[in-house]
């Protein structure tokens, strides 16, 4: 064999050896366009990822792989155009199989042209990117949620602190208009009084929806049938309508049962129908639905797989683009006009799901109406305990680190009746206990800048002083101290600002 027979032989087996190559390759579809974009060659690659085989796609136009909108905005032949003039593109996209199914494919189109220039058509390579790019979506998607979930956690948290500290002014307030109450006589005198004790109670109300949203508003929570609830409370939902809205219950949940309180559950669900009415000004329903969800994977990013209630209150109303929203239940953030809401009612709801053990889901799209779930743990019904009372006792040691409160609760003791003892700290009270002997109830705040806490002096008093009643009361709501430590249940609580008649009613429990 000649020498020129030789690389004639060898080249020919090189050719032979990457057509081979190509054809074999099954994880990337490569094939050959002519300069007009018909499918010239097929490899196995193309023929999994497209659907077609060899004799039903040559001689065809590469156009049939793209969706119907790039057609119609003549996507393919401006690929073969750029192809042409830049030698090459790389681009992504979304490209149709033979079975009319989408996938997303990242292309590759090369020019080949002979030795003098001339295009003698395309070397195309396609790869299907679906899973890489729904899972970087789903990532995205989650990342999203954990920032707005740690965004809200963080809020909340600034709201407690805010509530607790506005919750010892108010309470000095409320305290001191209580002694004033007591030795005022003219009706000026009382008339002051009484509209400054209903400022106190606007702002309480304002602080108990911080805590709402904070997730630290204490909560008279039982097991209750939440379709019971619902089919009770409808009468107030169906008079919250005007007269082009009505309310539609659709309660197909089995087992209903949650540990919840209802008042504020029917406020919530009182909030989130009175929102959907507001979101439908032309008229339509409103439709309130429960139902079992048995989940084995996580239900949202801060609910573990389990059993849960979700109820679902839908409208078909204007809906919320997404940058609203993404702020939906963020405090007072409203879209409603000056004067037509505060802001807190979706962060209340957000609040009182996550409080009770639940979360809350908003779905919506403008003109398409939206959609809120509500989540809670299903739990078994429960018997209810009765637990009995105790006397009242005659002399309080009162430990409070604001000297303030401290000076105004002891005046309000000794108005009905008690001695007072004083301390200023956890530490002086343990002496204080020490040396005296006719001390019956231990009235502490739990927070305690400088050493030993009032949670910790209560636990010593119910251990070495187990005829003394302890009453522990806090400007953070029971449910935020609880998370820190739940042996705060085994003693009575006040909330700051108290009023007499709390204080009376504790004492007597």
């Amino acid at each position: 064999m000649s020498k020129t027979e030789n690389i004639k032989h060898i080249s020919w087996e090189t050719e032979e050896q990457f057509r081979l190559l190509v054809e074999g390759v099954t994880d990337y579809a490569i094939y050959m366009l002519s300069p007009v974009g018909i499918v010239t060659s097929w490899n196995a690659g193309a023929e999994r990822i497209k659907g077609y085989s060899r004799e039903e796609i040559i001689g065809r136009h590469f156009s049939c792989f793209y969706t119907e909108e790039d057609r119609l905005s003549g996507e393919p032949a401006l690929a073969l155009a750029t192809a042409a003039k830049d030698n090459r593109i790389e681009r992504e996209g979304w490209r149709v199989r033979k079975d009319g199914s989408r996938f997303f494919a990242h292309i590759v189109v090369d020019a080949i042209r002979d030795e003098a220039g001339t295009l003698l058509g395309f070397a195309k390579i396609t790869r299907d990117i679906t899973e890489r790019t729904e899972a970087a979506a789903a990532l995205e998607k989650a990342n999203l949620a954990l920032s707005q979930a740690q965004k809200l956690e963080s809020i909340g948290r600034l709201t407690g602190g805010i509530a607790h500290d506005f919750n010892n002014l108010l309470a000095v307030i409320s305290n001191s208009l209580d002694l004033l109450a007591m030795k005022s006589q003219t009706h000026l005198d009382m008339k002051i009084i009484g509209s400054m004790r209903r400022a106190i109670e606007r702002g309480s109300a304002l602080n108990q929806q911080l805590l709402s949203f904070a997730r630290q508003q204490p909560l008279q929570a039982d097991v209750y049938n939440l379709n019971a609830l619902i089919t009770d409370f409808e009468p107030m939902l169906a008079r919250a309508c005007n007269h082009l809205t009505k309310i539609a219950l659709s309660l197909q949940s089995q087992h209903a049962f949650a540990l919840i309180d209802p008042a504020r559950f029917e406020a919530t669900l009182l909030n989130l129908v009175v929102n959907a009415i507001d979101a439908m000004p032309t008229g339509g329903t409103v439709t309130v639905t429960t139902q079992d969800i048995e989940s084995q994977s996580q239900v949202t990013t801060t609910l573990a797989a389990g059993r849960y209630v979700q109820i679902s209150v839908i409208d078909t109303g204007t809906g919320m683009p997404k940058e609203v929203l993404a702020q939906a239940m963020e405090p007072f953030f409203t879209t409603k006009p000056v004067g037509k809401g505060t802001g807190l009612g979706l962060s209340q709801v957000h609040g009182f799901a996550n409080q009770s053990g639940g979360d809350v889901l908003i779905s919506s799209e403008e003109g398409k109406g939206t959609t809120v779930h509500l989540y809670f743990p299903i739990v078994e019904p429960v018997e209810k305990i009765t637990v009995p009372g105790t006397s009242k006792n005659e002399t309080v040691l009162l430990i409070d680190d604001e000297p303030e409160i401290l000076s105004l609760s002891a005046e309000i003791f000794r108005s009905i009746g008690y001695k007072v003892i004083l301390a200023s700290s956890a530490t002086d009270a343990v002496e204080i206990l020490r040396e005296r002997k006719d001390i019956n109830v231990v009235f502490t705040d739990i927070s305690m800048p400088h050493g030993m806490s009032g949670l910790e002096l209560a636990r010593l008093v119910k251990t070495e002083y187990t005829d003394i009643k302890v009453i522990l009361t806090s400007g953070h709501p029971m449910a935020s101290v609880r998370r820190e430590n739940s042996t705060i249940i085994d003693f009575a609580f006040v909330q700051k600002p108290y009023r007499l008649a709390d204080l009376v009613k504790a004492l007597r429990a």
